[in-house]
Order: structure tokens, then sequence, then C-alpha cells
């Protein structure tokens, strides 16, 4: 979600990543690569998606009631982490991706609230404003890191945080007429289904659907790039 940010210090904001509390997460998260460009760096096309059974489920400290954040289906751009900056340590699109992936959620639910055309899950958090989206970033990076999933950074967290927490990111999140609908084109979403455990390209052939535009679903399945589970 904040992109070239990264790379411009005056577009940062600040987060006190020191005095964010940790969390818990619990679930799997699978991304996938629907097409274009190159999985392992971010390009092109990516799907969060629930594993039913498993779904990625971040819930927060007592500070913030021990609020629940489970995200649906979505498109998702990693860590948007510019080229150039993904060769330094801590700077893989994919590094963080459960934190990335709450984060995403919580713009994806803002926009949709914002539009009035959110969903009973996203609707859970609407109390969450632009600078609670940054220090969540930096309190789900943080749970990451105390629980053994990532190994600790001196930077790249403190980094991150804080260019979630600038202009271009806030241009983002005050975008209007931004909440996708369908989230997800069914197209994508078979892919995303078949390539999941138990999922299968004979499990696309045997879909008797058809889009919207006449097109049949597509027999090959999507590619998982990230998979993570607690």
């Amino acid at each position: 979600m904040f992109a070239a940010a990264l790379m411009l210090p005056a577009a940062c904001g600040h987060v006190d990543y020191e005095a964010v509390e940790r969390g818990t997460f619990s679930g799997s998260v699978y991304v996938m690569w629907i097409d274009d460009g190159s999985p392992d760096k971010g390009d092109g096309r990516f799907l969060f998606v629930p594993v039913p059974g498993q779904e990625l489920t971040y819930t927060r400290a007592a500070k913030h009631g021990g609020q629940v954040i489970r995200p649906a289906m979505m498109y998702t751009d990693g860590g948007s982490i510019p080229k150039i900056g993904q060769v330094f340590k801590g700077f893989s699109p994919w590094g963080y991706a459960p934190a990335y992936m709450v984060h995403d959620w919580i713009f994806v639910a803002h926009h949709c609230v914002e539009d009035g055309k959110a969903t009973e899950a996203e609707k859970v958090v609407e109390t969450i404003d632009f600078p609670g989206s940054a220090s969540l970033l930096a309190e789900t990076i943080k749970t990451l890191t105390l629980s053994g999933k990532v190994k600790k950074d001196d930077v790249a967290p403190r980094v991150i945080s804080s260019a979630v927490a600038g202009p271009i990111s806030k241009g983002l999140w005050e975008k209007e007429g931004a909440c996708p609908v369908p989230r997800v084109s069914p197209e994508d979403e078979a892919r995303a289904k078949a390539a999941l455990p138990g999922g299968s390209a004979k499990m696309l052939r045997g879909m008797v659907r058809t889009l919207p535009d006449g097109q049949k679903v597509p027999e090959k399945p999507a590619q998982v790039v990230a998979v993570v589970s607690f």
C-alpha cells in the first residue's frame, strides 16, 4: 500500500514502533499469483485467499479491546516495495506477508465503508482511522517478529511503519469511489480456489459456471507464492 514512499524519507510520517503492543496471529496466509509479471518480485496481480477452517485472524491486544481482524479474499500487492528497495534485507514484498494482508484489508474495508458498500466483515474495522492503520501495521510486524515468524530486523519494521503513515499512503486512504465491486472477479476466484489444498484443474473443469462476459472459467489454477501458518 505504500509504494515508493519507502524511497522518499520526506513522504514518511511517524509511528512509534517501540510503543505498539503485540497481538496474536492464527490461521494461515495463502497469497496467489494470478498473472502478468514475476511472482517473486510482486509484479502482476495477486490474491489473498482465506482457506476455509484456517482463515488468517489477527487478535489485537487488550489495549484495543481484543479486536479481531479476519481479512476476506482480496487483491493485494504485498508490501508494494519498489524494485530498487527489494535488494535490501527486510524489504521483500512478501517478507511480512501476514502483516501486509491485514493492512491491505483495512484499506479495502475503509474504502467500502466510505462508499456505503461495506460487508458485515468490513464494518467490523470501520473504527480504525488512518493513523490507526499505520500503527496496526507496526503492531502486526512486531507480532511476527516476537513470535519468531520472521527474523529480527532493526531497520525495516520502523521504516515500513513510518512509510505507511505518510502522505502517499494517506492519499490512497482518502481516495473516493475505491471500493471494488465485486471485490474479486469470478474468474480469479475460481482460479484461486483451484490452487488451494484439495483444489485442482480437474475441479475447475467440473465447474459449470459461465462468467458474465460469456467466457468459461479457465482451467489453469493460480500459483501459490506465499504460505504462512500459525
